[in-house]
């Protein structure tokens, strides 16, 4: 049975919903300072998780 990890989608689908999830919130409930710590947050997660997706599978 292939694994879910196996498909590219997932490489770039988890981590893009994670991140639009992350930006969200960052524009709803936070400020200043926290505000652009959550976008760099959502920022990294765009790049550096679909790279760890790849090595998993």
């Amino acid at each position: 049975m292939p694994s879910i990890l196996e498909n590219p989608l997932a490489h770039y689908g988890f981590p893009a919903i994670n991140a639009v999830v992350i930006t969200a919130i960052a524009f709803t409930f936070l400020d200043g300072a926290i505000r652009w710590a959550a976008l760099g947050i959502a920022a990294l997660e765009v790049i550096v998780v679909p790279q760890i997706l790849k090595r998993a599978a």
